[in-house]
């Protein structure tokens, strides 16, 4: 993709480092094992790849927790690694955009660790701190991710510091002009070296109340619990926040092109997600959690498609994905690990409008592993069930049948354990032109030749159970009903591409399970 907003239209692919390629047999995906997969990405279609994080770090949160922003992690390589990568990924035509963490660091890093050596350090105001209630206690009612207090106590200052996360990622305190000094030059020391832009961790999360109120309960939280139970009202989503990304973007758009911002912005009210577009002038891209964790049926996401095309501003540029490295994969989630669903999927995925992210092994169906509790990795999640344990989606690449999915040379272990890799790899779907690699590689081509950078999209009468809409130069129509669906009297077009494999011919029914891509009669 080239041009002024090359994103628009483009296809992303999220590579969980770690989880990718693994060149050296310790165990650990690496970059220089990507740089020796990009051409596979290439042949797939992907314009840009969002690497998670690869910055220094204790992995208490596997680099969310940052001790070096300026650094690459030990384990992935070192920064020629990174520049390698960028450069051999450049020459492909593929954008490299790395992981930003600004709402928090490590504990190690060097600015918390001088401030908590003393409160007059020179880093003290870096971070969140404050003295304890009245009565005792922390300064608030805000819960952190586990829906725990959200203040862990420091006895040598007796104050609290805040953390949202793991009390090992000490939040930042954005009113701190310092700190907008020292991501400034993050970013620009990032895109000096040819890194294509940031996916924004947190991106809702800057600041806080000043005055650090306590958030309103939530009156219906649902089944949820924990940091459900309270409005981040005044913990997050503050308007503070949006100046941030002002002043981010005037420095994006010194490049050309542009460098792109891609904000986690976890919000589930889609006016929320729509302020941080600004006027054009914030972030150019914002995740849409509603549509990750949207019913898997024709009103669920259709229903979150058109609030959110509502909300977003005129020309601002959606974002589709179903998988990532919190939420879990989508053919477990959505499609219960039926192959057929999961085809459905990609169809709807591929041809919506605006930009796709795949998560690594989207692209083959790669499913949710069962990771036993004795080999679980992730501290945050290490207690829940399995289901919301997050090493469950983020297991090694299935590349092959040889030993480990062809994650590892043979003789390392992995660091986690791979998933069904003689079912389900690359080496074997890339050869069958019925798999679901085949089927998602015809549809990110399709979609350049169809869809491209246009946003329109237009809803159509269908069946019910089915979703029908015109995006680009086509017409999609899905089934996820379990009976044929006839589309006589709604729909009609010449099938181009089906998710069971017909092409050709006039578009009058639907399989149960079955997506088509028509041209427009």
């Amino acid at each position: 993709m080239t041009g002024e907003r090359w994103w628009q239209g483009a296809v992303l692919y999220q590579v969980y480092v770690r989880s990718f390629s693994d060149s050296n047999g310790d165990g650990f995906g690496d970059l220089p094992g990507l740089t020796a997969r990009l051409p596979y990405l290439d042949w797939l279609g992907i314009d840009g790849i969002w690497l998670s994080p690869t910055m220094p770090s204790p992995d208490r949160d596997w680099g969310y927790d940052v001790s070096d922003y300026l650094g690459v992690h030990q384990d992935f390589g070192t920064l020629a690694d990174l520049d390698a990568l960028i450069g051999e990924a450049a020459r492909l035509g593929i954008k490299v955009l790395l992981d930003l963490v600004p709402n928090h660091t490590s504990s190690a890093h060097p600015w918390f660790v001088d401030a908590a050596s003393d409160p007059a350090s020179a880093h003290r105001d870096y971070y969140v701190w404050a003295a304890p209630r009245a009565s005792g206690g922390p300064p608030n009612n805000w819960v952190d991710f586990t829906g725990s207090p959200a203040w862990a106590f420091d006895t040598a200052s007796g104050q609290y510091y805040l953390h949202n996360y793991l009390p090992e990622q000490p939040d930042l305190n954005w009113w701190e002009p310092a700190v907008h000094r020292e991501f400034r030059e993050i970013i620009e020391f990032w895109f000096g070296r040819g890194v294509a832009g940031f996916r924004i961790d947190v991106a809702h999360g800057l600041y806080k109340d000043a005055k650090l109120r306590d958030d309103p309960p939530n009156p219906d939280p649902g089944p949820l619990t924990g940091r459900h139970a309270v409005r981040h009202v005044y913990s997050a989503n503050r308007q503070e926040t949006h100046e941030v990304y002002r002043e981010w973007r005037s420095i994006a758009e010194r490049y050309s092109p542009p460098r792109l911002l891609l904000g986690e912005t976890w919000t589930g009210d889609f006016d929320a997600l729509a302020s941080y577009y600004g006027d054009d002038d914030e972030l150019h891209l914002g995740f849409n959690i509603p549509f990750i964790f949207a019913a898997f049926s024709a009103p669920g996401l259709s229903d979150v498609v058109r609030s959110t095309l509502a909300s977003l501003p005129a020309g601002a540029c959606p974002v589709w994905t179903a998988s990532n490295h919190d939420a879990g994969r989508f053919p477990a989630r959505w499609c219960r690990d039926d192959p057929r669903l999961t085809r459905l999927a990609l169809t709807l995925l591929m041809t919506l409008p605006g930009t796709t992210v795949l998560y690594y092994g989207d692209e083959i169906g790669m499913t949710d592993v069962a990771v036993p509790a004795a080999l679980r990795r992730d501290p945050m999640s290490l207690d829940l069930p399995p289901d919301q344990n997050r090493d469950r989606c983020r297991t090694p690449m299935q590349w092959d049948t040889s030993a480990h999915g062809g994650f590892s040379p043979a003789l390392a272990v992995p660091w986690l354990p791979p998933g069904d890799f003689a079912g389900c790899n690359v080496a074997g779907q890339r050869e069958d032109p019925g798999s679901v690699l085949s089927y998602c590689r015809e549809l990110i081509e399709l979609r350049k030749d169809r869809i491209g950078a246009d946003l329109g999209y237009t809803v159509l009468p269908a069946p019910e159970g089915v979703w029908c809409y015109a995006a680009g130069s086509v017409l999609v129509a899905a089934n996820f009903g379990d009976h044929r669906a006839d589309l006589r009297g709604f729909a009609s077009g010449t099938v181009l591409l089906s998710s069971q494999g017909k092409a050709g011919g006039d578009l009058l029914s639907l399989a149960p399970g079955e997506a088509v891509v028509a041209s427009r009669a």
